[in-house]
């Protein structure tokens, strides 16, 4: 291969990585998930890092109770983030499926999964009603008494050094 002809396919291989790099930041940083529950009340967005965004609650949200919401709350941020890691993965598709970058991303994805749950089996618990708290009645307690003032003394001297 000549010298020009290696130049201009370098220069060209160049000019290729250069533009797939921007297209992967590009594409990285679109790469957020959105998920939705199946009953609308709760709606997450995470980033590509699966860092949460944005949380929507239903004006209908907050009559499931604590405990139902939170598990809602967390089952529609992993389906986000299920999403979110989709989208990073495509982005890091142009660069190749065989390249280190892209196992380095599957990896980093894998790391991060939990195991599959049956939907079914998540059975919140009720939440315990408080037991009542008997609190021990309180003593009376006396009112304050005045310090009584002793009478005025009717010594002369007293009085001259006493201003008061």
């Amino acid at each position: 291969m000549d010298p020009r002809a290696w130049l201009d396919d370098y220069e060209s291989r160049i000019a290729d990585l250069q533009r797939k790099s921007v297209d992967l930041q590009e594409n990285f940083a679109a790469a957020n998930g959105r998920a939705t529950s199946q009953d609308g009340q709760v709606t997450v967005t995470v980033g590509p890092s699966g860092a949460l965004m944005n949380l929507e609650l239903g004006h209908r949200a907050c009559d499931l109770g604590p405990a139902r919401l939170t598990a809602l709350i967390l089952e529609t941020a992993r389906s986000a983030q299920k999403v979110a890691a989709a989208r990073v993965v495509e982005a890091f598709e142009p660069l190749g499926a065989d390249t280190e970058a892209m196992q380095f991303v599957l990896d980093s994805i894998a790391a991060h999964e939990e195991p599959e749950e049956d939907e079914d089996a998540y059975e919140p618990e009720p939440e315990p009603e408080p037991e009542p708290q008997r609190v021990p009645p309180r003593p009376p307690v006396a009112a304050p008494q005045r310090p009584v003032r002793s009478a005025p003394r009717d010594d002369d001297e007293d009085d001259d050094n006493q201003p008061w």
